[in-house]
């Protein structure tokens, strides 16, 4: 908020903010002498004492300005009104054009009162300009989603030719700022706001397209010029570390780049097509925040039986799913359950994926030939207690970690499986010994990755014929509402936002573990496991389709493998 901004309200909002109970008389009390030792406003003390948020200063001031706050997730906003404001204004103020209705464009804004940014968009704009207000984060979420790559591909060309001065939001990416680059910048900067996991560079015979995978889902975000596509896979391939000239042979590479002020990761993968060289990033944020077992969608029961087993002083926990499960947050949720002041937590990855504090994470160096069953055996030698592996891949992996939970540590590590059984049989695979296996492993979790519903258009709607028999098939009764996202601006017209994960653990029994030895197939141990008390990963599904978080056809899209749908 602005200075003049202060002068002219802080007093009323003081009154606000007591009124409404956001902070006491003492806090208050001790806010302004702050302030007045810091030389600063009252508004600027709360932040930084994080007494109060942003949002909650935005929605004290409309309370006395008597400005309702809207919804933006219940507004249309208009292509056009986005056109009118360039993107770097918009991010400069925290504005978002609405909609224009005659010569007037509505503006929705944290800061109504912030003449100087009013009187700009009216010069670009060359509108009267009618403001309204939201939360600082909505309106920041909402930029995110409607300065998309599509606005910028349709002068995609001239961005080639024209010189542009780079924008203080624009990704730090090493090198020289050509044209190629900048629109690499743009690419890579939009598909990280809009919380991407991954980004398709694809050539056809007469466009380039860009793809992104948003919440497990792979969506067309840009189509662009055919002959965009060699300079931009070349600028890709020199950040990356990889052989410009070589286009024949597939090649991978890895890179950082700064986005908004976060280091992003990207492993970069080309191959040749009968059109060119496509490229696929997966991107990964190293300043993503870290989760609790309790929000990735774990049912408290799991948690308590998960918790039980993180307590062990040695064994081996392993979870599997296929990529983009989540499986890797899952395991840095448990340690984030651990004591790292009395434990020795020693993480290999490839690349590291979370930065946490109070545990030693060491990355894989393959040109150093720092593999992970090279640094598990180097481990072995710095008395760790716990010990996280990347993924075991490979059967000398398999078998140094299982020596290392054999020797009194617990190990930690994902693995390629299609359930929770999956996981023991595929150990075995690998060359680990059935009687070995019993005596580290001490839980076995799967899980996969389905979309929640959005929030912003939920309602209730009647499931297919199909679906209902599959919900019927793990749930007694039916529900006596299902529900599903109709499509609105917060989710792009999906109907989800977000995903929440579905979940079974395995803690092997001593009918189980006989069960392996004995060499039992793998779908008379799952009957076992789930006469015992395993919860699957479908009936974990449904569960949430029950509690309304998901629907059927994603958990059908997730959770079920083709053996378990009836043909014909």
């Amino acid at each position: 908020m602005t200075k003049s901004k202060n002068r002219l309200i802080e007093a009323g909002l003081e009154k606000v903010i007591l009124e409404m109970g956001m902070l006491s008389d003492e806090q208050m009390k001790q806010a302004k002498k702050l302030a007045t030792e810091q030389k600063k406003s009252v508004e600027q003390i709360v932040i930084q004492e994080k007494l109060l948020t942003r949002n909650d200063l935005v929605t004290a001031t409309s309370v006395k300005l008597n400005v309702p706050l809207i919804n933006l997730n219940r507004h249309k906003i208009y292509p056009e009104a986005i056109k009118l404001i360039p993107e770097n204004m918009a991010r400069r103020y925290n504005v978002l054009p609405m909609e224009i209705i005659g010569s007037t464009l509505t503006v929705v804004m944290e800061d109504i009162i912030n003449i100087g940014a009013i009187d700009d968009l009216a010069a670009i704009s060359n509108m009267r300009i009618k403001t309204v207000m939201a939360l600082p984060d909505d309106i920041r979420a909402a930029i995110n989603r409607y300065y998309t790559m599509a606005q910028d591909t349709e002068s995609s060309i001239e961005l080639q030719e024209e010189e542009e001065q780079p924008q203080e939001e624009a990704p730090v990416i090493p090198g020289v700022d050509s044209p190629a680059s900048r629109q690499l910048k743009k690419i890579i900067q939009q598909a990280v706001r809009a919380g991407a996991s991954d980004i398709h560079i694809v050539p056809h015979e007469d466009r380039l397209q860009i793809r992104c995978r948003i919440d497990g889902v792979l969506q067309d975000t840009a189509v662009m010029p055919r002959q965009l596509s060699a300079p931009l896979v070349s600028r890709l391939k020199i950040i990356a570390g990889m052989n410009i000239a070589e286009r024949r042979r597939s090649q991978d590479g890895q890179c950082m780049v700064k986005v908004d002020g976060r280091d992003v990761d990207i492993r970069v993968g080309c191959a040749n097509t009968i059109h060119g060289e496509m490229a696929v990033l997966r991107l990964l944020s190293r300043s993503a925040s870290l989760l609790k077992l309790s929000k990735l969608g774990l049912r408290p029961e799991i948690i308590e039986k998960f918790k039980q087993v993180l307590q062990l002083p040695f064994g081996m926990i392993l979870v599997g799913g296929p990529t983009g499960a989540g499986k890797t947050t899952t395991l840095y949720a448990a340690i984030n359950e651990l004591d790292r002041q009395q434990n020795n937590i020693m993480t290999i990855e490839d690349p590291v994926e979370y930065r946490m504090e109070g545990i030693n994470q060491f990355p894989v160096v393959a040109k150093a030939d720092v593999n992970f069953a090279s640094s598990l055996r180097a481990f072995m030698r710095m008395d760790p207690d716990i010990i996280l592996v990347g993924e075991i891949r490979d059967a000398e992996t398999a078998r140094v970690a299982t020596q290392a939970a054999l020797t009194g540590h617990l190990v930690l590590s994902t693995i390629h499986a299609n359930d929770a059984v999956g996981v023991v049989f595929r150990l075995t695979d690998l060359g680990v010994e059935p009687f070995l296996l019993n005596s580290v492993m001490a839980a076995a979790v799967s899980q996969r990755m389905a979309r929640r519903i959005c929030p912003g258009c939920r309602t209730t709607y009647q499931p297919s014929d199909e679906e209902l028999a599959f919900y019927r098939e793990e749930m007694e009764e039916l529900p006596e509402h299902f529900y599903h996202g109709r499509g609105c601006s917060l989710c792009s017209e999906t109907g989800y936002v977000g995903r929440i994960g579905i979940f079974e653990l395995l803690t092997p029994s001593e009918e189980i573990k006989r069960m392996v030895r004995s060499n039992t197939t793998a779908s008379q141990v799952h009957e076992q496991a789930v006469k015992e008390g395993m919860l699957t990963m479908r009936s974990d599904g449904m569960l949430k389709v029950k509690d309304g978080l998901t629907t059927i056809s994603e958990v059908l899209r997730t959770a079920y493998s083709l053996t378990d749908r009836p043909i014909g």
